[in-house]
């Protein structure tokens, strides 16, 4: 997303967890995800992270693991993710009931991101919605790990006539970065050819996959869903390549914020809508204009006349980074808001956050000031991603 960010560009935000999520859980009572011995023997920093044992970062650490994603290739284990398919008579429509998203109308072999919405439009979850091909209705999910089991029951719930099936025996994996493409298809043929939020199946010596187009870091890339088993022989076939490296958690989320991308628990919740953080894109006009989705009223409203608040990018000055909760400052020392998601940026070498402002400051270039341990940062309004996406555009 070069300058100001298009609609289109702004697709796929990928849903997460973030380290600040760290779960109160012993060892033995943490899982473990289909590639646990294999970050283990690559001398993974194990953490406890919503629920599982996951890799914070590498040998290498967190800023080599950034920089590489940008310039080659990075695979990341998400298969704490919760994945899923919704399936039965009119799956479309009735999804539909719960988010905002024009879901009717996703073609067979494409995705979409959305959320699931509160009746006072605030947002529960976000989460992607593929639908998958075939002759019975069938959607693909792929929700935040920290919320999956709120989010299975939510759609049991409400969807009372569809059938969910929960895929807890696959992993997922992530490859992002310029050379992915290149990679993957070296062991799918074909995968170069998608186009951005696509998604296929495809068949590795005889192991069924799934594969979309998309990813959380900004860079071109895809997500592959592979059942448990063989998962970590496949990731080594993925490393075995020069271009790639295993990158965890910890530049997971400097890439998203780098990329200007909303983390579920952070940068969005049940106290934020989707216009407020910035998300109008993913609403598509039928939706917008019929509702037919919780909070629907509120977010017409909004779409109408603004909201009160908006989600910025800020760009501070100095070395100091600021962190989620610090507030935000007018020049006049007022406080017209707080950090979401704030941190040094490697591919930039200086800090950079997110935060929500009143409206009234929310217009690129406008100067504020960040509180950071006591004291006032100046900061200035930038427009978002931080760094372009360069997603894969046929």
């Amino acid at each position: 997303m070069d300058g100001r960010p298009s609609r289109a560009s702004h697709v796929a935000p990928r849903p997460e967890c973030r380290l600040t999520d760290l779960a109160v859980a012993t060892r033995e009572t943490l899982a473990r995800t289909p590639l646990y011995d294999l970050h283990v023997a690559q001398g993974a920093r194990m953490v406890p992270f919503a629920g599982y044992a996951m890799p914070v970062q590498y040998k290498s650490g967190i800023i080599a693991e950034h920089l590489h994603t940008r310039e080659q290739a990075a695979l990341f284990d998400v298969s704490h993710m919760g994945q899923a398919v919704l399936s039965g008579p009119d799956a479309t429509r009735q999804l539909e009931t719960l988010v905002p998203a024009d879901i009717a109308a996703l073609a067979p072999g494409r995705q979409r991101y959305t959320q699931f919405l509160d009746r006072n439009g605030g947002i529960l979850d976000d989460l992607m919605v593929t639908r998958v091909p075939g002759g019975e209705e069938r959607l693909g999910l792929v929700v935040n790990a920290s919320n999956k089991d709120a989010d299975f029951g939510h759609l049991r719930g409400s969807l009372p006539d569809l059938r969910l099936e929960i895929l807890a025996d696959r992993a997922l994996l992530a490859l992002q970065g310029p050379k992915a493409a290149v990679v993957l298809s070296k062991l799918l043929p074909g995968v170069e050819t998608m186009a951005f939020m696509a998604w296929r199946e495809a068949d590795w010596d005889g192991t069924p996959l799934f594969v979309s187009r998309s990813g959380y870091t900004g860079e071109d890339g895809f997500e592959i869903s592979v059942p448990g088993d063989p998962a970590r022989a496949f990731a080594e076939q993925l490393l075995a390549n020069s271009e790639v490296m295993l990158v965890g958690l910890g530049a997971r989320d400097s890439l998203r914020l780098e990329a200007g991308l909303c983390l579920h628990g952070h940068d969005i919740d049940a106290s934020t809508s989707p216009i407020e953080a910035g998300l109008a894109w993913s609403i598509q006009k039928r939706r917008r204009e019929g509702g037919g989705f919780p909070g629907a009223a509120r977010i017409q409203r909004e779409l109408a006349d603004g909201p009160a608040r908006r989600r910025v990018g800020l760009e501070l000055s100095g070395k100091a980074p600021a962190r989620e909760g610090a507030d935000v400052t007018a020049p006049d020392g007022r406080n017209i808001g707080r950090v979401t998601s704030g941190g040094f940026a490697p591919s930039l070498g200086r800090p950079i956050a997110m935060s929500y402002v009143e409206s009234d400051f929310a217009a690129p270039r406008t100067e504020l000031n960040i509180v950071v341990r006591g004291t006032p940062l100046a900061a200035r309004v930038t427009q978002m991603p931080f760094v372009p996406h360069r997603y894969f555009r046929a």
